[in-house]
């Protein structure tokens, strides 16, 4: 028997028709021996079609122990495999998925088939409310540099005069001196010039 098992896995021969992305398919009452079971999982309609994953499993390790003897289990994960087909899912129901399995010395025919659906956690194309923002405090920007002081420049009150121009005290003094020169000397050519005249007259 093929059975598929959904979390938490168990060793009851039980067929669960919905299961997670990742599960289990089952395998009870093969007899003891080299035997081995190829499985194929494929997307089923109406959520899409293509291979989705295949393996195999040996099932004949230990002595046959009847109907209800697990004698192997093959863990499937197919989150990734449905996501890369770009499937879309059943809004209930999640993929719908079929599994064709190859087994050696099966009571029956060796070739099985069993449909049921996977659902996914989030499943791939439904809409994830995002959590509430977190509250920050307000943001206050960056802080204003400070710009310092610069006392204004204060200009000297004296104007200095353009260049040959400066006079001091001493220059003052030197000018006096001189124009006093000036005059004794005008007044001592002008004596000069009365006495020759007066000598002219008298000659």
């Amino acid at each position: 028997m093929v059975k598929v098992d959904a979390r938490p896995f168990d060793d009851a021969p039980d067929n669960e028709p919905h299961v997670g992305c990742t599960f289990q398919i089952d395998f009870y009452g093969y007899d003891e021996g080299d035997l081995e079971a190829r499985y194929l999982l494929e997307l089923h309609s109406p959520t899409g079609s293509g291979t989705l994953l295949t393996g195999t499993k040996p099932i004949g390790e230990d002595p046959a122990g009847g109907g209800t003897d697990l004698d192997a289990s093959a863990t499937i994960y197919l989150e990734d495999e449905v996501a890369a087909w770009g499937a879309e899912p059943h809004p209930k129901q999640g993929y719908h998925v079929k599994l064709t399995v190859e087994a050696e010395g099966s009571i029956g025919a060796d070739t099985k088939h069993k449909v049921f659906w996977v659902t996914c956690s989030p499943p791939h194309g439904t809409t994830v409310t995002p959590p509430p923002p977190t509250m920050l405090p307000p943001t206050l920007g960056p802080p204003v540099p400070t710009v310092p002081t610069v006392p204004p420049t204060v200009l000297p009150s004296t104007i200095t005069p353009p260049k040959g121009l400066a006079f001091t005290g001493r220059d003052l003094e030197g000018m006096a001196l001189a124009f006093a020169l000036l005059l004794f000397g005008t007044a001592a050519l002008r004596a000069s010039h009365r006495r020759e005249r007066r000598h002219y007259n008298r000659g």
